[in-house]
């Protein structure tokens, strides 16, 4: 196949044939050497037609973990990818200690970083491309969702990133793209949170309350939540809300119901005593291992592991149910608010609020556009 009179190679990642030996080549990821594939025997593999022994020549490759990225020989100044993974791992590490970064965060990046560097840790920073990263999120099998392969990328560029920002070290990912973002929507009906209180304790049941009705991020917001944070006001009770997530402190509303519960808990858990307000049984703060795990049991117990809608329900679903009822004006009589307020409560950008939330849910952002085509609102 030829464009421009040119021969194209096969891409990197598959065998290709050079016609000028007659001999099967692969192409190390980010490079571009030619490096021939051999049988069992170490014999070249020749001919047009041995396609299928190439690749399997180069299956064997990649299993017997051959398939890197060739480092070129680095200066003392320069910085090499396991560095700039180790300071960064370093750093969530004190924002763990210092309450600015989640344990799960730390946790999600020790384990892929640690990847990475097995990958690729001896090769220069400056050597690091874009064609680099993506080969090695396709050499893990295991990583077919979209989520998976999106947090692992982001969890890369905020390692680099950080490296420029705090010791001035160049990359060259800029511009790396990732999957796109796809939301799993899911919302609590009436019906489920009932069902669901039915069957739970008073604590966790105080837990999931709680979240839906304030949009908080369960594990990084509401479950650090303490009597420090609650201001009460001549209007009603609001929360100074940190979210290690955005690095940002937010002030929101709650409502009543949700008030009075606090000012109930309040009581065990005073101003300056550090005590998380929502408590699991244990007495400690909700974890998202032990809050996962309690979510998992009442699936399994009301048999919703096997609906297929009700299985993906997890504790992020109150927040999500927040923004529905927000949208669907559950509490207001049925006008919904804007995105602008939405994002402003849930601590996102309007942009992301619309996004994930606006497009399925906003029905009422939908009737302008009805409307200008000459179709009325609904019955």
């Amino acid at each position: 196949m030829a464009t421009n009179g040119k021969r194209q190679r096969r891409p990197r990642g598959s065998a290709w044939h050079w016609r000028q030996t007659n001999c099967w080549y692969y192409t190390p990821p980010g490079t571009n050497r030619r490096v021939p594939l051999v049988d069992d025997n170490g014999k070249r593999i020749r001919g047009m037609d041995n396609r299928q022994a190439a690749e399997l020549a180069l299956a064997r490759v990649k299993v017997a973990g051959q398939w890197r990225p060739a480092a070129e020989p680095a200066t003392e100044s320069e910085w090499l990818v396991a560095k700039v993974c180790s300071r960064y791992i370093e750093y969530c590490r004190r924002g763990v200690e210092g309450g600015t970064v989640s344990a799960e965060y730390r946790d999600e990046v020790v384990r892929y970083l640690n990847q990475l560097c097995d990958y690729c840790g001896v090769l220069p920073v400056s050597q690091l491309t874009k064609g680099h990263a993506q080969h090695w999120i396709e050499s893990h099998k295991t990583w077919r969702s979209p989520v998976t392969r999106r947090n692992a990328l982001t969890i890369v560029l905020a390692a680099c990133n950080h490296a420029r920002e705090m010791f001035d070290v160049p990359h060259r990912l800029k511009g790396l793209k990732k999957p796109p973002s796809q939301p799993r929507l899911h919302s609590f009906s009436e019906e489920d949170e009932a069902t669901i209180h039915d069957v739970t304790d008073e604590v966790f049941g105080n837990f999931l309350f709680v979240a839906i009705r304030t949009g908080l991020r369960p594990f990084c917001e509401l479950a650090r939540m303490t009597a420090d944070d609650v201001v009460d006001t001549q209007r009603g009770m609001m929360w100074r809300v940190y979210s290690s997530k955005t690095k940002k402190t937010r002030k929101i509303p709650v409502r009543a119901e949700v008030a009075e519960l606090v000012w109930a808990l309040v009581e065990t858990a005073p101003v300056g005593s550090g005590i998380p307000l929502f408590r699991n049984t244990k007495g400690g703060g909700w974890k998202k291992v032990t809050g996962v795990a309690r979510l998992l049991r009442i699936k399994e117990k009301l048999g919703w592991d096997k609906d297929p809608v009700k299985r993906n329900y997890s504790c992020y679903t109150a927040r999500h149910t927040f923004a529905h009822r927000m949208l669907s004006g559950f509490w207001n009589d049925g006008a919904g608010c804007s995105i602008e307020t939405l994002a402003e409560l849930m601590g996102d950008t309007p942009k992301v609020a619309f996004d994930h939330y606006g497009r399925e849910w906003g029905q009422h952002y939908q009737e302008p556009l009805w409307k200008a085509v000459g179709i009325g609102e609904s019955d």
